[in-house]
Parts: structure tokens; C-alpha cells; sequence
């Protein structure tokens, strides 16, 4: 078999691992979208190399219009893969490929719209990340509430040894990353573009500081692009890659919406965040939540859906008050004492639904517990039994 960069024979199915079958692999990333399932099919059933070696001058593969195949061919004809990887070289990026060593295995569970590849710019390993991660997606335009909450979660959960997985855009991602790094935690953009083209421009340094403490991962082979379809897909690897999807804020149209939706397809844990009833941009939340979406509030919550058996959330409950802690027959004899007046022991025994000498010997322990007090014949509640639980506390 000859060599060169137009030589991509190879059986079907096969990956060989040689630098064919990566050239093969690179081109494919600059030809066929994110997510084309019937590209996917193609690589799955023919292998890279000859799926390749056809966009350049074989016989059409089946599946799609002569014109758009026509459109795949132009791709192929001024695809380049020996200088996107070594424009990634340059720029600090290495491509990854499906069953090596870094690959994470659960983005085999998106079948053939599974990625040709990712293109990371980072040190750690995505594998060993994938395997205690945890996505925080939400809106674009968040209110202060939600950028509060999605840098709680954040730092949470990277406290918590978890890594946090987001899209780098505006809003409740970049929230989300913040918090993971000014936490000191792990935490993983995925974008929608090359990730040699830090996007949004304004998230630049914010894009270089995860690239130099975490991960920064895409589809898109150097120099390419964003497009809204793009975002919409690189929606399915964010949910693929991780353990659990939390939605912090999002509107009915939200994006955010289609990652959990595919994570709820995949079988991972949906989360979603409460926000006020008469926010839009909690309506979307609020729907998951009246769908299979749990309902957190806190990292220990997500810990509890996505980690391993016992790492549970603490059991949430108000002040214990010396009241909760009478046994019930006391309890109901001071229930039965009126809020602003003395009593007799026959009118509280009626109202306690006990006799009169049972009445009194509780009233005598609850005044040894400073609960009651004595007025001549009758009995009446102290001053601190009446007072609302944190009254008179100094406001300063």
C-alpha cells in the first residue's frame, strides 16, 4: 500500500493506530459535522481510512444527496490534516481518538454520533476526569442569583474532589468554571469551536487559565468555528462525559435544556436548581423538575445522585426547641395552657385530654423546666415559652 496523505486504505473497521488511520481520522474532523450519526455509520462499517480515501476520489457512500455529498467532497479536497496537527503541535493541542489510551469510554454510549475524535489543550487525562465528573449548565444571560449558585455548586463539588464540566460561555458556565478554579478544583470547558480559538472572546483568560490548571475539549479540528448547530451538539458530549447534568438556571428555550434532555437519554442523573416562581429564567428548571429532574440545592445533593453508595446528603432540620425535646403527655399539657393568662388545672386537663392529677404533676415538671409558673390557684406559661423563637435579639 502506498503512502501519502491521500493513501487511506485500510479493512473496514479497522484502527490500526499507524499515521494513516490518524491522518485518516484528522480529516474526518474537518469533513463531517459534529454528531452526523450517518458519517458515524460510514467510520463504523468501512473504517476511517477508506471512508476518507472515498470523500477523496472513490464512489459515493450511501446515504446522502449527491449534492450533499458533493459538499462533503469540497470539504475532503481542502482538508489539510498534516497541518492542523501540526498547527495543534504548535499551539500546545493533541488529538485523541477513539480506543486509546485517554479516550472516555462513555462517550461510546452516543453510538454513531459519537465524536471522530477530540482536540484537548491541557495536561490531566479526560479518561481518568470523565470518571468523577460533573456538568453545571444554565443560561447565557443569568441573573446574579444564578451566577451565585452555579459558583456555590462549583466550588462544592471541586471541594469534593468532583470535576467540573461546563460549556465556557457566558453566564452560569463561566460561573461554574470560576468557582471550581478560585476553589482550587478541577474543571473542563467544552467547546463548540477549536479549542486553539478561545470563544467567547471575552472568556479568553478565562479559557487559558482552565487550559493551564484543567482541560479545555472539542470536536473541531484547530481554527474552525463556531455555528448554533454546533453549540446544540456539543451539548451531547458535555452530558456523554459526565456522571450527572445540573441545570442551575434556564429559560423554556434554554440550550441547557437540550444537554439534560440527552443526559436523561443516555441514563445519566438530570439535576435541575429551584429559582423563584415568577422567573422565566427558572421556567425551564422548573419543567425538568416537574419531569425526572431531582431537585438540588447544594453540592452534598449532587454528590448524593452521582456518587457512590453512602455519600449522602445531611438530613436538613430546623432548631430543636426545648419543647421538642418533653415527651408527648408533657407536651400536650403545655399546648393546652392559654398564651396570656392564668389557668385552672381542671380547664388545662380538659384541654390536654387527661385528668386533673395527671394535669398537675405534669404542670409541676414543666415549671421545673421553666416552662410554666404559678399564679395563686392557676397555672400560666412563662415569659420565655411565649416569646417567638429568635425575638429579641439585638438586629446589629
Amino acid at each position: 500500500m502506498s503512502g501519502g496523505p491521500a493513501s487511506y486504505g485500510a479493512a473496514p473497521g479497522t484502527t490500526d493506530g499507524t499515521d494513516d488511520d490518524l491522518h485518516a481520522r484528522v480529516l474526518l474532523t474537518r469533513v463531517i459535522e459534529p454528531g452526523d450519526e450517518i458519517g458515524g455509520r460510514w467510520v463504523r462499517e468501512h473504517g476511517v481510512r477508506e471512508v476518507a480515501r472515498r470523500l477523496r476520489d472513490g464512489p459515493p457512500l450511501p446515504g446522502v444527496s449527491a449534492q450533499r455529498w458533493a459538499g462533503l467532497r469540497a470539504r475532503a479536497e481542502r482538508a489539510e490534516p498534516a497541518r492542523d496537527l501540526a498547527v495543534a503541535r504548535a499551539a500546545g493541542v493533541r488529538f485523541v481518538p477513539p480506543a486509546t489510551g485517554e479516550w472516555p469510554g462513555p462517550l461510546d454510549d452516543l453510538g454513531d454520533a459519537r465524536p471522530l475524535g477530540l482536540w484537548l489543550r491541557g495536561r490531566p487525562s479526560l479518561r481518568i476526569w470523565a470518571l468523577r465528573s460533573v456538568a453545571l449548565v444554565g443560561a447565557r444571560a443569568c441573573t446574579p442569583y444564578g451566577a451565585h449558585m452555579a459558583a456555590d455548586l462549583a466550588a462544592g463539588l471541586a471541594e469534593r474532589g468532583w470535576v467540573v464540566v461546563s460549556g465556557g460561555a457566558y453566564g452560569i458556565d463561566g460561573a461554574a468554571h470560576r468557582g471550581a478554579l478560585g476553589a482550587g478544583g478541577a474543571t473542563v470547558a467544552v467547546l463548540a469551536c477549536g479549542v486553539d480559538r478561545p470563544y467567547p472572546r471575552g472568556h479568553t483568560a478565562l479559557l487559558t487559565r482552565i487550559a493551564d490548571q484543567g482541560l479545555v475539549v472539542g470536536e473541531l479540528p484547530p481554527g474552525d468555528h463556531p455555528t448554533p448547530a454546533r453549540f446544540i451538539l456539543r451539548n451531547r458530549v458535555i452530558a456523554a462525559l459526565t456522571r450527572g447534568t445540573v441545570v442551575v438556571e434556564a429559560a423554556c428555550r434554554s440550550g441547557s435544556l437540550v444537554t439534560a434532555r440527552a443526559a436523561q437519554r443516555l441514563g445519566r442523573h438530570t439535576m435541575a436548581v429551584p429559582g423563584p416562581a415568577t422567573s422565566a429564567l427558572s421556567a425551564g428548571a422548573h419543567e425538568l423538575l416537574r419531569g425526572d429532574a431531582v431537585l438540588v440545592t447544594d453540592a452534598a445533593e449532587i454528590v448524593e445522585q452521582v456518587g457512590e453508595m453512602g455519600e449522602l446528603a445531611p438530613v436538613r432540620r430546623g432548631p430543636v426547641l426545648p419543647r421538642d425535646l418533653l415527651e408527648p403527655a408533657a407536651r400536650r399539657v403545655l399546648a393546652a395552657l392559654p398564651a396570656h393568662r392564668a389557668a385552672a388545672p381542671g380547664e388545662i386537663a380538659r384541654g390536654a385530654q387527661t385528668t386533673e392529677d395527671d394535669a398537675i404533676a405534669r404542670l409541676y415538671e414543666l415549671r421545673a423546666l421553666g416552662h410554666v409558673e404559678r399564679h395563686g390557684d392557676g397555672w400560666k406559661l412563662t415569659r420565655e415559652s411565649t416569646t417567638p423563637v429568635g425575638a429579641g435579639r439585638d438586629p446589629r
